[in-house]
């Protein structure tokens, strides 16, 4: 299935790109991360990341389905 997959903070510097669309085996948000980590080299622990699956808030376990956006969302310091 085809996933578009957007990209922010230090994991758009990890991927060098914004924005891209993959085809994908995986099933979950969990495990595309686990695919996308090891193309990209991701240092961060997908633990730790919150996930929007078109728009929403959406658990790393949850179903996805072709034509899916996803948005893995770093956490975020400041001050």
């Amino acid at each position: 299935m085809n996933i578009t997959v957007q990209y922010f903070a230090i994991l758009r510097e990890q991927a060098g790109i914004g924005k891209e669309t993959v085809t994908t085996d995986a099933t979950s948000p969990q495990g595309l991360y686990k695919e996308l980590a090891d193309k990209h080299g991701f240092t961060l622990d997908g633990d730790i990341l919150k996930v929007a699956l078109n728009s929403e808030f959406s658990s790393m376990s949850d179903s996805l389905k072709d034509g899916d956006t996803i948005v893995f969302i770093p956490p975020v310091a400041g001050g």
